[in-house]
């Protein structure tokens, strides 16, 4: 019966596909691009979540972007110059058109701004510490910090500029509420500036994109048709690119890598990730929503670290991961700024130490509480909440596992719903404060903790997130990195598992630039 449906839902992706691709406009160049999750809205500004922002960056786009090696190019903006060391002057791009046709101008930098910093979004950390955004006149803006930003450039790629009068006009000038499941006209449309028009999103089914052709730039690749097609189960997704259904696909299960290397109508693009995959802990809560009754376990540093120390990095990576991951000690990945392998070694599994911590702590019977656990997200996500819960076992822990699609998981952690739960984080910024403010601190207002959904608060990782993200002289801020992940590691603050590597398979007939923020840029993509 199994095997049935696995041939009927083959069989229907495929015929979905051919509709999809017929629809396209003829004699473009079609690219069909299949990952396992979907994007949970399209409203720019709502969800900081990797495959949103990259689907919805192909419409919108910011002040600032990065080339092919990550440096900083101009976009939205031609130029820019620090005026003092809490002003910038941005030169706009001039006769720049949404994709309705109305003109880009300040006025829709400064409504964009505004929208962002709004509390239900979650995506502050683009703006933090922009005090304001000042029209000069049409096509200039000055931005005028609170303090210096050593990162804001690198912060400006992912603030999306949107239209303010579509806005309006469509009742969209609020971001949606995604937790309490809001949905608005923003958040089901796009109007940007940026390379692709999205025609469509069906939920759960595709995401269609056509180039725009009024665009400011040019496409260095002929992939003018776009059809994005979220596909859950591993063994489908293969499969579609196996028959020939898709043209890319760019989560890959670990299993199946080999396998697609030795196929020689294929190409594997090897490439690392700079996203973690960690497990938060409620240190919130007096008491757990969901585990054992009496004080919050979680509190208690002890517990914390006997969690952390009873997981077997390495098993995952040889035996879940195919090698395909790199065992992680602290919250940052290589190739982002303040990463160190030093600090970044990871000790072997110790389940008698982790015992004798528990003991310490008052639970030498062991805990109870429930792990969410997304099953759609992240390489083998839900293989590896199992292993991790088979391996609390050993100390007593009755981790009762709760795997679900993303979305729902979002959302349920959003609320403050969960006891434990397991997170990638990107580092969009490739730097160390990015994750550290946005995860780490404690949650107050705008930037500072708009991620952690955990509770964890830490009074000296405070102090040092808030003057790294002031400190202009490299090595001064590099130390504070280097002291607030050495705490967090120390504290078990949050307990990192890996780093994901990313390996993306296409047909041979395809090229790509290998993005190592997982969002490929499909204005590079080329197709014989």
């Amino acid at each position: 019966m199994k095997t049935i449906r696995f041939i009927a839902r083959a069989r229907l992706l495929a015929f979905g596909l051919a509709l999809t691709t017929a629809a396209m406009s003829a004699g473009a160049a079609q690219l069909r691009w299949a990952a396992q999750n979907d994007i949970l809205t399209l409203d720019p500004h709502s969800q900081n979540h990797a495959t949103t922002n990259n689907i919805v960056g192909h419409a919108y786009e910011g002040l600032v972007r990065y080339d092919k090696k990550y440096q900083i190019e101009p976009a939205l903006a031609t130029s820019w110059q620090a005026t003092s060391p809490t002003s910038w002057r941005f030169n706009l791009r001039k006769g720049i058109k949404f994709h309705d046709g109305t003109d880009f101008t300040a006025d829709d930098v400064i409504f964009s701004f505004d929208r962002i910093r709004q509390p239900q979004g979650t995506m502050q950390i683009y703006v933090a510490g922009i005090k304001e955004i000042r029209k000069v006149d049409t096509h200039t803006v000055d931005v005028i910090l609170e303090k210096p930003v050593p990162t804001l450039l690198n912060n400006l790629t992912t603030f999306y500029v949107m239209s303010r009068d579509w806005s309006i006009k469509n009742k969209s000038d609020r971001i949606q509420d995604f937790k309490a499941k809001e949905e608005t006209f923003a958040s089901r449309n796009t109007n940007g500036t940026g390379a692709y028009v999205i025609k469509e999103w069906r939920p759960d089914q595709r995401v269609v994109m056509s180039a725009n052709p009024a665009w400011w730039d040019k496409l260095e690749g002929n992939a003018t048709d776009i059809l994005y097609t979220p596909i859950r189960a591993d063994a489908t997704r293969i499969a579609a690119l196996l028959a020939g259904d898709v043209d890319l696909v760019t989560d890959l299960p670990t299993q199946d890598v080999a396998k697609l290397r030795s196929n020689q109508s294929l190409f594997v693009l090897d490439g690392p990730e700079v996203r973690t995959i960690f497990i938060a802990l409620d240190t919130r809560s007096d008491e757990l929503k969901h585990g054992q009754k009496g004080s919050n376990p979680f509190k208690d540093a002890r517990v914390r670290q006997a969690l952390s120390m009873a997981i077997d990095r390495q098993a995952i990576q040889r035996t879940i991961m195919r090698n395909l991951s790199i065992p992680a000690a602290i919250m940052v990945a290589p190739g982002v700024n303040g990463h160190s392998a030093e600090l970044d070694r990871v000790s072997p599994a110790n389940i008698d130490g982790a015992k004798k911590l528990l003991a310490e702590a008052g639970h030498a019977n062991g805990i109870e509480f429930t792990l969410d656990c997304p099953n759609n997200r992240y390489v083998n996500d839900e293989e590896v909440c199992q292993a991790v819960v088979g391996m609390w076992a050993k100390l007593g822990v009755k981790a009762r596992l709760n795997a679900m699609p993303f979305g729902p998981f979002a959302q349920k952690f959003q609320n403050w719903d969960s006891s434990a739960y397991l997170l990638g984080w990107g580092v969009a910024t490739y730097d160390a404060q990015y994750t550290l403010q946005s995860l780490i601190r404690t949650r107050t207002k705008g930037a500072d903790g708009n991620f952690n959904f955990s509770g964890v608060s830490h009074p000296r990782v405070d102090a040092l997130v808030d003057a790294m993200g002031v400190e202009t002289d490299k090595a001064k801020r590099d130390a504070m990195i280097r002291e607030a992940l050495t705490i967090t590691r120390d504290q078990t603050l949050l307990v990192p598992l890996h780093h994901q590597m990313r390996p993306w398979a296409m047909k041979k007939s395809v090229t790509i630039v290998h993005n190592s923020n997982d969002a490929p840029k499909m204005y590079y993509a080329n197709i014989k």
